[in-house]
């Protein structure tokens, strides 16, 4: 019997490239001098894209231990004085106006004297802070939501000409406002009894701040849900209050946290509105530390008193932080 043919044996097309590039890559490590170093010098090199960090790139490492570092470092400075304000209000006033860091001795009478010697008490002027700071932010939430939605949605003669003015309301000092607002608040009958504290209220209502931010806010929400909410037969009103509203939380949060900050610390209007001496609101309050001649300055006890102002501020800050971040960085988004 007759052997079947066999077939020509069929040539491996790719193992002849590989073989190739073997001895190429073997004789590129021979004339490198051989070795790691001979490998390394052989194999290509790889292009790495721009903003992609190399695995085991210590550079990169780096770069971030020292934003760590300046972060932290930045955070403790700024922490100093609220650290030194402490530690001051339990010192006594000799002790005071050294630079130690341990109180010597340590006391508690400054805080005595600042939460039953003072008067008003640090309870009535802290009521008095809590309604005009509570009344002024309800106000500015409300008015700059108004506002600032019919600025960023509402199509109306001469709209861009109004925001540039209220926003040019800015460059004007309250100390040039100071006698015409003191005046109309007297004809009005806002200069007696707890109707100062109104008074203060009305000047302080609304702010081109609170109405720029939710502006700005509300120019970012997409037009999409508008569109949909007057399909579903909402108006103007309903839209604002149903769909824009809730989505501007964050700038809520910012504008809740500025002006309850920014009129819990303020000074200059309760210091020209209020008279009777019952409705003193805290920074009011702050300067009964002066010693007798007036040429002096009780630190222990203002201290103690400052800490105690600033616990409102911090618990606020802690809770909406999130929000008041996110509200700033989308109001300087669009404009």
């Amino acid at each position: 019997m007759q052997n079947p043919p066999q077939m020509p044996a069929q040539r491996d097309e790719t193992a002849a490239p590989e073989a190739a590039g073997t001895s190429m890559t073997s004789r590129a490590v021979v004339a490198a001098g051989g070795g790691d170093a001979g490998l390394a010098a052989a194999l290509p090199a790889t292009r790495v894209q721009p903003g992609v960090t190399v695995v085991g790139d210590t550079s990169h490492a780096w770069r971030r231990r020292l934003a760590y570092a300046f972060l932290i470092g930045y955070a403790l400075l700024m922490f100093v004085p609220f650290a030194w304000t402490v530690i001051t209000s339990f010192k006594t006033l000799e002790d005071s106006v050294r630079l130690t860091l341990i109180p010597q001795p340590f006391t508690t009478a400054a805080w005595d004297y600042a939460l039953n010697q003072l008067h008003p008490n640090v309870a009535q002027m802290f009521f008095n802070s809590f309604v005009v700071s509570i009344a002024v932010t309800l106000t500015n939430v409300v008015l700059g939501s108004f506002a600032g939605y019919a600025f960023a949605r509402l199509r109306f003669p001469g709209r861009n000409f109004l925001f540039l003015l209220v926003l040019a309301t800015l460059m004007i000092p309250d100390q040039l406002r100071m006698l015409p607002i003191y005046i109309i608040t007297n004809a009005l009958g806002l200069g007696k009894g707890p109707l100062q504290l109104v008074s203060i209220v009305l000047v302080l209502a609304i702010s081109a701040t609170s109405v720029f931010l939710l502006r700005q806010y509300f120019l970012t929400i997409p037009r999409d849900l508008e569109e949909a909410a007057r399909i579903d037969g909402a108006g103007h009103f309903t839209t604002f209050l149903r769909v824009m509203l809730p989505l501007a939380s964050p700038a809520i949060a910012a504008v809740t946290i500025l002006q309850f900050q920014g009129t819990w610390n303020g000074f200059f209007w309760p210091f020209v509105l209020i008279r009777d001496q019952n409705l003193w609101t805290l920074p009011l309050g702050l300067t009964e530390f002066r010693l007798v001649g007036g040429f002096g300055t009780n630190w222990p006890p203002l201290m103690a008193t400052v800490v105690l102002a600033t616990i409102p501020i911090l618990i606020l800050y802690l809770f909406f932080q999130r929000y008041f971040v996110e509200g700033i960085a989308a109001s300087g988004v669009k404009g």
